[in-house]
């Protein structure tokens, strides 16, 4: 039992002492209460035979006792049993109606589990949950909870977008005026036999990691007071995976459609001009707005700056600046001329140039950035690299983590899931199905 009275200070209240214990004793009081409140139907007991489900019929058995981990404690919950001596099945309609089949945990505790476990460590979202809720769990169990909640939000996911192929899905919204498309690759940190046979960066070409593909969508419809164009407010969704090029198209397709590509006035793709995205655009949307994200383009001309000028920094930030101005006022012409003049000394600085000028030459038709400005589009693909370092990179590149692809991808689902609006959602979904 905690003190809670300053012993230093008599009289004085030991504050978080108090709060905790009281916390505590509500707890107890509350599971104590639930306990009742579950277990008022009897057992969920629906008369001597029911039909199991496959058109048999199962007898009532017995009722049996189960213990469940709940947000407010442990209770125990009494259910009647059911078995069809026939096909050897046994049913406790009581679990299913509460969302407790195969689990001792309660769907809100799955739910505080799932959320921890999307957004840090399992380790240190059981220490979390101790802490802030007065839950014990182990890592191992947010593991397999999160990641198996993660798998059921992207089966829902994948309906969602077999009924946008099969278009039987509703329009979101009357008329949508810019539709964005955005995709990137990001490297996932995998356990050896994930990546056996692959080719990789690394010393030996022994691959590290797996390619995660994230896409985005999101629309604008106005400006700010400046003229530049506003995201419309969670508009914003994602979607992604480790997985190849074939599935991943399928599936930014599938999302497009949903989202409204079939009634968008304007689509617009912005990327890194990646080969692999370039071909998913041109196959699936070929009528769009294609952009290079212009800081993409800089990082080019910045690279080829400093390698060609080394040490010679003021001619470099000069030469880079007025390349730069000349891209974003559209003269992309210009800026490869300019490459051209350029007299590199070393053979490294020679094949970063022919690379840079192939890059621009491969993508001109992309840099048309003054008229995009003046279109009021964006011309930065931030967002997709914003979401590939929260989505992925801050959950499954913490030191020391190697990921299953399975596993990966769950928590990619999960987090998906809540950096698209869609976390509430899904709860509503699961309760109401």
């Amino acid at each position: 039992m905690r003190v809670f009275r300053d012993k230093e200070n008599l009289g004085a209240l030991d504050l978080e002492a108090t709060e905790m214990c009281v916390r505590q004793t509500v707890h107890c009081l509350g599971a104590t209460l639930l306990q009742k409140l579950v277990n008022s139907d009897r057992g969920d007991y629906r008369g001597p035979q029911i039909d199991d489900g496959v058109g048999a019929i199962a007898d009532f058995v017995e009722y049996r006792t189960k213990d469940v981990t709940t947000v407010l404690g442990n209770i125990t919950v009494n259910r009647a049993y059911y078995y069809n001596a026939t096909n050897g099945n046994g049913m406790i309609p009581k679990d299913k109606s509460l969302d407790i089949e195969g689990t001792g945990f309660s769907p809100g505790v799955r739910r505080m589990m799932a959320r921890v476990g999307a957004n840090e460590s399992f380790a240190a979202g059981r220490d979390d949950l101790q802490e802030l809720a007065g839950i014990t769990v182990s890592a191992k169990d947010i593991e397999r909870v999160a990641e198996g909640i993660g798998e059921h939000i992207e089966l829902i996911a994948e309906n969602n977008r077999r009924n946008a192929l099969s278009e039987s899905v509703v329009p979101l919204a009357p008329k949508i005026q810019k539709l964005y498309i955005e995709m990137d690759g990001t490297g996932v940190p995998a356990i050896k036999r994930e990546t056996e046979g692959r080719k990789g960066k690394a010393e030996g070409g022994i691959a590290k990691t797996r390619e995660a593909k994230l896409g985005v969508i999101f629309t604008q419809t106005g400006l700010d007071k400046d003229g530049k164009p506003i995201r419309d407010e969670n508009s914003t969704t994602y979607t992604g995976g480790i997985e190849t090029c074939e599935e991943f198209e399928n599936r930014i397709y599938a999302e497009a459609l949903r989202r409204g590509l079939s009634w968008a006035e304007q689509v617009i793709v912005l990327s890194d001009g990646a080969v692999w995205i370039r071909e998913i655009v041109e196959k699936y949307f070929p009528n769009a707005i294609t952009i290079l994200d212009f800081y993409h383009a800089s990082e080019y001309l910045g690279e080829l700056a400093k390698t060609v000028y080394n040490k010679n920094t003021a001619i470099r930030y000069l030469w880079l600046d007025t390349q730069c101005k000349e891209l974003r006022e559209g003269d992309v012409g210009v800026v490869i001329e300019a490459m051209h003049r350029l007299k590199p000394k070393t053979s490294e600085a020679k094949e970063v140039l022919r690379k840079t000028i192939k890059y621009f030459e491969n993508n001109r038709l992309r840099m048309k950035y003054a008229e995009h400005i003046k279109q009021g589009l964006f011309i930065g693909s931030g967002v997709i690299e914003a979401g590939c370092k929260t989505i992925v990179g801050q959950r499954l590149k913490q030191s020391g983590m190697r990921w299953t692809v399975k596993g990966a991808n769950a928590i990619i689902s999960l987090r998906c899931c809540q950096m698209s609006n869609q976390w509430e959602n899904y709860w509503e979904s699961r309760k109401a199905a």
